[in-house]
């Protein structure tokens, strides 16, 4: 679990704030920005555009901090993007000639995945779609892919890094302990990306990206059913 904060100026980074156990991360938010923008000289009506990382992740702690962000895109009416979390995991290794997995502990023995294929334009190609699964089963699925490397970076590896290990021995690559970090310059870098070609968000329908249904979801599924069909406003 981390928390972050950066400041995009043109196609520069001109600041970031990091922590990497950040568990109060969303009770100070906006004393973090406010805070940050001060470092910078700069003001909050002065931002172009805004982003936030959608997912998947904590329930709680997306609708917090999407939240925030987007409330704060609609008062001052900007541009806004959600970016899902593993693709700003993978995005350092887009240069990489290996292909990359991106985890997220999704807790009860599943992690949250994604794997991708760095192109020849500094991007990435999604390989195996977003799904949420048991680390054994994903390392099953790695492995029928004799020879091939693999780059493991996200806070799901190294609770079942054994796992992964055991099946795909030295092709199991891992990196140094602060690319398992999401850093908030990688969901900058990705928006910018989309706001250059004019895409973005709307703040009203704009939901987490959860991959699978919450407890209450499981818990009561009759409240579930009577909430399908329309998106989800937070």
């Amino acid at each position: 679990m981390s928390g972050s904060i950066a400041f995009l100026d043109g196609g520069n980074l001109a600041a970031e704030w990091t922590l990497g156990a950040a568990k109060t991360h969303n009770k100070r938010l906006l004393k973090s920005i406010e805070w940050l923008l001060g470092e910078v000289g700069w003001e909050l009506e002065s931002i172009d555009a805004f982003a936030a990382a959608a997912g998947p992740g904590s329930f709680t702690g997306l609708r917090i901090g999407m939240t925030s962000i987007k409330v704060v895109a609609w008062t001052l009416g900007k541009p806004y993007a959600s970016i899902c979390s593993l693709d700003a995991l993978a995005l350092p290794f887009c240069f990489s000639a290996h292909r990359i997995c991106a985890l997220i502990d999704a807790r009860k023995n599943e992690v949250y995945y994604a794997v991708y294929r760095p192109d020849t334009l500094g991007g990435l190609r999604l390989e195996i779609p977003y799904g949420a699964v048991s680390p054994s089963q994903l390392a099953k699925t790695l492995a029928s892919s004799p020879g091939e490397p693999t780059i493991f970076c996200g806070d799901g590896f190294a609770p079942y890094k054994d796992v992964f290990k055991e099946r795909l021995g030295e092709l199991a690559v891992e990196p140094p302990p602060s690319f398992h970090i999401l850093r908030a310059a990688c969901v900058a870098e990705l928006a910018a990306r989309r706001f250059a070609v004019g895409d973005s968000d709307d703040v009203k329908s704009s939901a987490p990206f959860y991959l699978r249904p919450s407890e209450a979801e499981i818990n009561y599924p009759h409240l579930a059913e009577k909430s399908s069909g329309k998106p989800e406003i937070i």
